[in-house]
């Protein structure tokens, strides 16, 4: 995780689990859901804030049709959208939501914004805490060789799957300067670029395993929520 695991954010993401299961989750609603709702001016709404203050958005439930689409190519022009003056400070939003929800990837669409655009890193275990915006990524070729690990997703709190995953990717994106970056990407970096590029497509985690394994991850999902709740109200 980016952040230290305090009691006080595990408290946080159990009842962030809890308002998920029970539809209390402040979340953006979808066109679907609401015929009337305008989902940019929701956004916008949550962007409002005073001039040193950190802009943390909600994660969108993870059922909302804007999850689970495929995300059109980023234009810099689309960022008026949402009144964003220029890709860093969509990227500090990104960062700070992260960080705020104790991940190591976040891509914009988790929290309602219709950009091909993720942030990632930001763990001091990982290349030293380095940091990646990444805009309208691509991945060029993967190892053949390949790797099972555990793996969680900020839209799917206290869920964790045994993903296998290729060793190494090489990719090309453009970064919060809008400079082309190119690059071959090891171990954890590659495999949180490849769980992040995945949502830009459209595709969520749980879509990479079997029913029979989800069906188990999700009772040891519960069990692991109750089992927090119950030590957090000792």
């Amino acid at each position: 995780m980016a952040e230290k695991l305090t009691p006080q954010k595990i408290e946080e993401a159990a009842k962030h689990y809890e308002n998920i299961i029970e539809g209390k989750t402040p979340i953006l609603k979808s066109q679907k859901e609401e015929v009337n709702i305008n989902a940019h001016a929701d956004v916008l709404a949550r962007m409002k804030k005073e001039k040193e203050e950190k802009t943390i958005l909600p994660l969108i439930n993870p059922k909302d049709p804007r999850l689970l689409m495929q995300v059109a190519e980023f234009k810099d022009d689309m960022l008026e959208h949402f009144k964003l003056k220029d890709r860093k400070e969509l990227g500090t939003i990104m960062y700070d939501t992260m960080k705020k929800y104790g991940g190591i990837g976040l891509s914009a669409n988790q929290v309602g914004l219709p950009y091909r655009m993720f942030v990632m890193g930001g763990h001091p275990q990982i290349e030293q805490g380095k940091t990646r915006y990444v805009f309208n990524p691509l991945i060029n070729d993967v190892s053949k060789e390949t790797i099972n690990l555990k793996e969680g997703c900020l839209s799917f709190p206290f869920l964790f799957l045994m993903i296998n995953r290729p060793k190494w990717c090489s990719v090309k994106y453009t970064d919060e300067n809008d400079k082309e970056v190119e690059e071959t990407l090891h171990g954890m970096s590659a495999r949180i670029f490849m769980h992040e590029n995945e949502h830009m497509n459209g595709y969520v985690f749980t879509e990479l395993v079997s029913k029979m394994k989800l069906d188990r991850a999700k009772k040891a999902q519960k069990k692991l929520v109750k089992e927090t709740v119950r030590r957090q109200n000792r």
